[in-house]
């Protein structure tokens, strides 16, 4: 069952960040779930500070919040100063990253975290975050639940919000005069861009939860020519790395997540090579 709880999250981690980082990526956007990982600091220490506790939905309430305002700030800094969604991001997340670092030295006497509690999983302690309930239930491993539900409402929210956000992606001027409210659906992509990094980075560790977002949609995109072959090639890319990885892991005894996000990697340059020699091949034809 160990095996299967690890496979388990690591997919539904895999999915999530594939669905969402192919949208991300189209909008030339992919770096922002660099910035929220990053950007959930201060949120995290201010959040312990007001209610001295460590537990999950304390810390998730802060995290979301970081996110969320790292998000606002992103869009206003973009939209307001007219510089480019890449600068934004930098400068928004390295501001608000090096607040929390002085928080945390600030009151380090106070607050019982550190960065690479706050910042980074493992996803081999998985099977060991267990969900005892007050009767002593044992519901299995919390992030389990956790990224299910998440998983649950990435569907359904694509499902609701796919021609809006289709539309909103590619031509957003023509999208608003046929009544798509684009502000209205970045925003909301933008929340579950969110929901997703602070979800997962906590069981996962910060490295998968950005590969994910990135590698996958970036190896689909070379070989799709539409979106939902899009989404559906990076879910399938992703899951596909999660399982292989898992067991390069154990067998050469490194990191989960080192081996899974190496797969990626390794899948994606040897889907670059392969679109290079085939366009070397076309040209000499032609």
């Amino acid at each position: 069952m160990i095996a299967f709880y690890i496979i388990l999250v690591g997919s539904l981690v895999a999915i999530n960040g594939s669905i969402l980082g192919s949208f991300m990526m189209l909008r030339r956007m992919s770096m922002m779930c660099d910035a929220i990982v990053h950007a959930v600091l201060p949120g995290l220490v201010i959040a312990y500070l007001i209610t001295t506790s460590r537990g999950s939905l304390a810390m998730m309430a802060g995290a979301i919040g970081s996110g969320i305002l790292a998000t606002a700030i992103i869009e206003y800094v973009q939209q307001k100063i007219r510089i480019s969604s890449e600068a934004a991001i930098g400068l928004t997340f390295t501001t608000l990253f090096s607040i929390g670092i002085i928080l945390l030295a600030r009151f380090a006497g106070q607050v019982e975290l550190d960065q690479d509690c706050v910042l980074f999983g493992e996803l081999a302690y998985v099977p060991l975050d267990l969900w005892i309930t007050d009767f002593g239930t044992n519901m299995g491993p919390y992030p389990i639940w956790s990224l299910g539900l998440l998983t649950v409402a990435v569907v359904v929210f694509m499902l609701v919000g796919y021609r809006h956000l289709l539309a909103a992606t590619f031509d957003s001027e023509f999208a608003e005069q046929t009544g798509t409210k684009v502000r209205l659906w970045h925003y909301a992509l933008m929340l579950m861009v969110s929901l997703f990094t602070v979800t997962s980075f906590h069981s996962v560790g910060a490295v998968m939860v950005m590969g994910f977002f990135i590698l996958p949609p970036a190896t689909a995109y070379l070989f799709t020519k539409n979106v939902r072959s899009l989404i559906a090639v990076a879910c399938s890319t992703g899951v596909t790395c999660v399982i292989l990885g898992y067991y390069v892991a154990f067998f050469f005894n490194v990191s989960i997540a080192g081996a899974i996000i190496m797969l990626n990697g390794s899948i994606f340059g040897v889907a670059a090579i392969v679109q290079s020699l085939k366009r070397i091949r076309f040209n000499l034809v032609s």
